[in-house]
């Protein structure tokens, strides 16, 4: 799902708002009368009972996503359309938490599902009724690190850091961090560009290389200890040497003035 004010949808290939909860509750309450019993002819025939109230994606969707995004995902002034987007999107923005938000956002941050497993893939299903086709879930088989490490050097490092650590964009916008990232969400994220993360289709990235990719990521996500100690936020060795000379330095002016003060008693 797309998220409200985000530039590109999903396939929202510019910022572009997404599945926003706005807890509707479609109760109908109708009065009720004491009135004799109807005769056998008045009897309502068991045809004319009332539908059932749809299915479990249906439910999920009038309760959490159609305040914003409407009825038949046609969107609204809270939330864009959601006709085409395809299964890749609307799993990627449950699967990573992003979706649903609570109010309107112009990027949602990655947090646990709001959602099991079961529901999303319901959740899917219902909004790709919609139609207008769209990228599908992918399959990720296992993949080329080497490959995996040029293709990311060239194509993502630039917004999120050399470590996958993320870093900011323009105008408060982020390149998320990338440790929790699954291989199937790396390229759900690859084929439909959330945020302001451009789209890769098969004639620029294709299958095997999308594979390489996600192999890569999943290994940054072992990488991510240090050893040296507190990363600073990994500003790089320079910032760090001289974070620690001042600390040092503050250390031994310190003592210095300690050693003062017991000299002078």
């Amino acid at each position: 799902m797309r998220q409200p004010t985000v530039a590109r949808q999903l396939p929202d290939l510019h910022p572009r708002r997404a599945l926003a909860v706005g807890a509707v509750l479609v109760l109908a309450a109708a009065p009720v009368a004491l009135a004799p019993a109807p005769s056998p002819a008045e009897s309502p025939s068991p045809t004319a009972a009332a539908p059932a109230s749809g299915d479990r994606g249906t439910q999920l969707y009038r309760e959490h996503c159609a305040s914003c995004h409407g009825e038949q995902g046609q969107g609204t002034q809270r939330g864009p359309s959601l006709v085409g987007v395809g299964p890749a999107s609307v799993d990627f923005q449950l699967s990573t938490g992003r979706m649903p938000v609570s109010q309107e956002v112009q990027q949602s941050r990655r947090q646990e599902p709001v959602f099991s497993a079961d529901d999303i893939a319901a959740l899917v299903d219902h909004v790709t009724s919609f139609g207008g086709g769209g990228p599908q879930i992918p399959r990720v088989a296992p993949g080329n690190l080497a490959s995996g490490r040029e293709i990311f050097a060239a194509n993502c490092a630039p917004c999120h850091g050399a470590t996958g650590a993320g870093a900011a964009l323009t105008n408060g916008w982020t390149a998320p961090p990338l440790y929790d990232t699954s291989a199937v969400q790396v390229a759900e994220a690859v084929r439909v560009g959330p945020g302001l993360m451009p789209v890769f289709p098969s004639q620029v990235l294709d299958d095997r290389q999308v594979d390489d990719l996600a192999a890569y990521v999943q290994r940054l996500r072992s990488e991510r200890l240090d050893p040296g100690g507190d990363p600073l936020g990994r500003l790089g060795p320079l910032a760090e040497g001289l974070v620690a000379w001042v600390a040092a330095l503050g250390l031994l002016v310190a003592a210095a003035r300690w050693l003062g003060r017991r000299a002078g008693e």
